[in-house]
């Protein structure tokens, strides 16, 4: 998948290295769950990208700009009653930042999500203090559904949490 020189590609074997290196960030950490390692391993790198290769449809992606690997985007189908429901989730290396490459990146899997899966809902859940994220959501018309007050601890830190939606 194309667009603006952005490429989403699944994941591969070879790209631990550049994947160790945008995501051992604590300024990236900072802005994901707990599962995901800080600091960031090659190992760790390989662990994950070995999880995926078998996902059909493909559900998270290299990000590839300008021929370097600058993020991963992804979304995780629901299931039982929450079945109609995905939730996506993305992440930049620092250094490729206030590019746009976040906004092209969530439209590109926006439309991957609306060929492959039979959903009506996409939603992003942003940590109170990501304002940029929020603005990716909101460029590509999602729609802030809520703010679940105090109800995720990251860092020791309890903050608030928004859900931000687009139906399909």
């Amino acid at each position: 998948m194309n667009r603006h020189g952005i490429i989403l590609r699944p994941w591969r074997r070879e790209d631990a290295q550049a994947l160790a290196l945008i995501a051992n960030n604590r300024k990236v950490a900072q802005n994901l769950r707990d599962y995901f390692p800080s600091p960031y391993t090659v190992m760790d790198a390989m662990q994950w990208i070995e999880t995926q290769k078998d996902q059909k449809p493909v559900t998270h992606f290299a990000i590839v700009f300008d021929g370097i690997i600058v993020g991963n985007i992804g979304c995780t189908p629901k299931e039982d009653i929450y079945r109609k429901s995905i939730e996506i989730g993305y992440f930049i290396g620092e250094p490729f930042w206030g590019k746009g490459i976040a906004t092209e990146s969530v439209k590109v899997l926006v439309e991957y999500i609306a060929l492959h899966f039979d959903v009506v809902r996409l939603y992003a859940e942003v940590f109170e203090h990501n304002k940029e994220s929020m603005r990716v959501l909101q460029k590509n018309g999602f729609y802030l559904e809520g703010i679940r007050q105090r109800s995720v601890i990251k860092n020791n830190a309890l903050m608030s949490d928004y859900v931000w939606v687009k139906l399909l």
